[in-house]
């Protein structure tokens, strides 16, 4: 059977030397086919869930402007089991093979250059799959006025259905596909969305029309943000003041002031084990990811003309941490390394 992995050049001796071992289907018939753009951390390992839990008569359509992912990509779902994979060698590509394509990208401008390229005329005409039923669903988290232009841009031309559902549970929940998404919408398909999610993640939480998930996620953000700053300032100030880290950790938690970057996240080494602070601050949800949430939520509440008391400082302080050495590239939490936080020995 002819091979339905369309590559360039760096793939082709790796499909080639796996071509025994796993047939890809040519021809559309009545099998399901999916599209999905983005492959970073986040996308990659929601990609393998989605691909893994798909029917082996389906075909996902891959698409990353990093080939190497492509590649890693095909090589993995090559020695397992799920939908067929075609590497798609543009984003249009792999929106016009498909009738339902995620995307998770990192930007509000790599969004809107994405869905550009999608939408540049000619419109997409496949026969397959009719313009109008396509179903796009954007898992980036970017701010709602840019998620609702995308948004328009889509049903004014026609081109499909577009919802927004950013996702929480980071890297590690998009690896366990334990992941909860905040979809923004319509009620009329959330009977079609709802299933898609699930094979990524464990929770679908409806927030309401199209944009309403974004909003959810920001307002979530923007409290992990000053709850992590707060604890990595309540941490800082109870050992300074003589007290035993984990003593420290235990009252917080036990008490009112417990929150997730507390009692899941903490800042300081070996208060929880298994957190980044334990692996000097590497994995995790990165300071630049966290960063951008929260300038994101900045421009969302000025739009909406909500007051941030905190948010300017907070902001201030993820901005300036990010470009300090030893906590660049880092977990969100090495925030306590910035405010000389010490670790105990």
């Amino acid at each position: 059977m002819r091979s339905n992995i369309r590559i360039t050049s760096p793939l082709a001796r790796l499909v080639s030397r796996a071509a025994q071992r796993r047939s890809f289907s040519a021809t559309w018939g009545p099998q399901a086919q999916y599209g999905f753009i983005g492959l970073g951390q986040m996308g990659y390992n929601m990609a393998r869930n989605l691909q893994s839990k798909l029917n082996s008569e389906d075909t996902l359509h891959i698409y990353d402007i990093n080939t190497a992912s492509a590649e890693k990509f095909v090589s993995e779902t090559l020695r397992g089991s799920g939908a067929s994979v075609k590497v798609a060698t543009t984003v249009r590509e792999a929106a016009e093979n498909a009738e339902t394509i995620i995307s998770c990208l990192p930007e509000p401008s790599h969004v809107k250059a994405v869905f550009g390229q999608i939408l540049a005329p000619p419109p997409m005409e496949s026969s397959q799959v009719p313009s109008q039923d396509r179903l796009f669903i954007d898992c980036s988290t970017i701010d709602p006025a840019s998620s609702k232009a995308v948004a328009n841009h889509v049903h004014t031309l026609q081109q499909g259905k577009f919802v927004d559902a950013p996702m929480s549970g980071g890297v590690v929940g998009a690896t366990a596909g334990t992941l909860t998404f905040m979809l923004g919408a319509p009620d009329a398909l959330l009977s079609r969305v709802e299933p898609v999610l699930l094979k990524m993640g464990k929770k679908v939480l409806h927030c309401g029309a199209q944009g309403a998930g974004l909003s959810g996620k920001l307002a979530n953000n923007y409290l992990l943000a000053i709850n992590n700053i707060a604890t990595a300032e309540a941490m800082n100030l109870g050992i300074k003041l003589g007290l035993d880290s984990k003593v420290l950790g235990n009252l917080i938690n036990i008490s009112t002031g417990r929150c997730w970057p507390s009692e899941v996240n903490n800042p300081v080494k070996d208060v929880v084990q298994g957190s980044p602070a334990c692996r000097d601050y590497s994995g995790g949800f990165g300071i630049s990811l966290m960063r951008k949430d929260l300038g994101l939520a900045i421009q969302a509440a000025g739009e909406a003309g909500a007051r941030l008391e905190l948010g300017g400082r907070a902001k201030d302080v993820y901005e300036t941490a990010e470009q300090q050495e030893g906590c660049k590239g880092k977990d969100f939490s090495v925030v306590y390394r910035y405010l000389g936080g010490e670790t105990p020995a």
